[in-house]
């Protein structure tokens, strides 16, 4: 892809679109950088871009660059439907995103991840698991690190493991992950789509670009994965139950078996990988292009691990499938369940107070997430929720709670329509701040209960991520811990 004076412009200046704009210059573009946020609500980065002699155009995004642009280039904040791209589209200029941007350049393999839920720790999870293999891995996307910047750095890597959302696949137009895997699908981000379809529809773009020799690693018991996926023209590994005639890991009470598996090869650019992987395969077995080997069932072990709740382990199955498909090793991947850290913010242990065990999952910010959430606790939970509301159908909650939640406490923007959803299936009281949810979640609490924050919503209204108001409830609860010392 040429870049050399093309005019380019950059919509969205967040942390991705600031790499993009760097990149860009680099290669020799005149670089428009645009953002509806004036200077002053965004970042010092701004003033790095102004150096480098980009032009800036902040507070509004005008028409008439998009229209003299050769190529529109958007952040994944930024809808693809908004006026001026639209019109942009209209006379014929390209639209992409940041991940087409980079996988233009990118020659290593991707495993690329997608899905509602798991995302990030199923990323990580397969980087740690080719790590321990002996593979070098550049592990970013919309896990907080750009693949621009990878592309940007000139760095060589084996293999290039990415986090991928939906507004990243609303961009895409040749983007072909080696192996890609797909988590699960529900309702989430109906606030920026027009219906649910439509948010399928994106996330099913993962293997748009796909072919016969990449991967498709799939959770067979979402049922809407398993309808839309049966045509896939990639081999497909399924997880956790797979049928007898199909490759993939089965999860039991003692671990996750990888059965009938295939090890492929994936073509890399980077010339010592092929020396690399003939060191391997005296220990993982044979490794041949455009073949396959049929092996013995691998059997993991998950007695040692950290991660929580049944769909943590349904992760840790889709992870190693990705990670032995692209030439992980057993022993390896052994390694990195074992000594996997759970992420914060993520049904993240915190304290316990007289008792009572303190939970930070404020990284669930949509309905099915807090009802996963919810299953990973037998004793009674006070379960702290709310935020931006999504569009979210929250009374799909109201069985879950129901079952496993004996005091419910709102908060933020979205208190009143969790109330009016939820309030004939649980006790419910408004907070009117983070450190007065756990004041009152502490006095609705019994020795051995569980408090909770899955806030099932967006941030935004009050913080400006979902990791700031995870610090917020760790802060208030180690107040809490203070006040009742002693």
């Amino acid at each position: 892809m040429k870049l050399a004076q093309k005019t380019v412009i950059v919509v969205g200046l967040g942390k991705t679109g600031l790499s993009v704009a760097r990149f860009l210059k680099h290669q020799g573009a005149t670089v428009v950088a645009t953002d509806t946020a004036a200077e002053h609500e965004l970042g010092t980065g701004i003033n790095d871009l102004r150096k480098m002699g980009i032009r800036l155009e902040l507070g509004r995004h005008k028409p008439e660059s998009f229209k003299r642009a050769d190529l529109v280039v958007l952040s994944p904040g930024v809808s693809h439907t908004i006026e001026p791209v639209m019109q942009a589209q209209k006379q014929g200029i390209p639209i992409i995103g940041e991940i087409e941007l980079a996988s233009r350049f990118i020659r290593e393999p991707i495993v690329a991840v997608t899905g509602t839920n798991g995302k990030t720790t199923t990323t990580e999870l397969v980087g740690n698991m080719l790590k321990c293999s002996g593979i070098s891995v550049f592990v970013g996307g919309n896990i907080g690190n750009p693949l621009i910047g990878y592309v940007d750095r000139n760095a060589n890597v084996n293999v290039v493991v990415a986090e991928i959302s939906s507004f990243q696949l609303d961009t895409i137009e040749t983007f072909r992950p080696k192996v890609g895997v797909l988590l699960n699908i529900s309702e989430d981000h109906l606030d920026r789509y027009p219906n649910f379809e439509a948010y399928v529809a994106s996330k099913m773009r993962l293997f748009e670009n796909q072919q016969a020799e990449d991967v498709a690693v799939l959770n067979g018991s979402d049922p809407i994965i398993c309808s839309l996926t049966k045509d896939l023209c990639s081999r497909k590994l399924m997880y956790p139950n797979p049928a007898a005639d199909e490759g993939g890991a089965a999860l039991n009470n003692h671990g996750i078996v990888l059965n009938s598996y295939d090890f492929i090869d994936l073509e890399p650019k980077i010339s010592d990988l092929k020396s690399k992987r003939q060191r391997l395969s005296s220990k993982v077995g044979p490794i041949s292009v455009g073949k396959t080997a049929r092996h013995d069932p691998i059997c993991l072990k998950l007695s040692n691990t950290k991660l929580r709740g049944r769909h943590n382990l349904e992760n840790a199955c889709a992870a190693s499938l990705a990670a032995m498909a692209a030439g992980g090793r057993p022993e390896g991947i052994q390694a990195a369940l074992d000594n996997f850290r759970v992420l914060p913010h993520r049904l993240e242990y915190v304290d316990t107070i007289l008792g009572v065990e303190y939970v930070n999952d404020s990284k669930a910010t949509n309905v099915s997430a807090v009802a996963r959430a919810l299953e990973c606790f037998s004793q009674p939970v006070v379960l702290i929720m709310g935020g931006l509301d999504k569009g979210s159908n929250f009374s799909a909650l109201s069985q879950i709670i129901g079952k496993h939640t004996k005091k419910l406490i709102v908060i933020g923007d979205a208190a009143t329509t969790i109330r009016t959803a939820l309030g004939d299936a649980v006790s419910i009281s408004s907070a009117a701040s983070m450190s007065d949810a756990v004041q009152k979640a502490f006095q609705a609490a019994n020795p051995g209960d569980v408090v909770l924050l899955s806030p099932g919503c967006a941030s935004f209204d009050r913080y400006e991520n979902y990791a700031q108001r995870g610090e917020d409830f760790k802060e208030s609860v180690q107040k809490l811990k203070h006040k009742n010392a002693g």
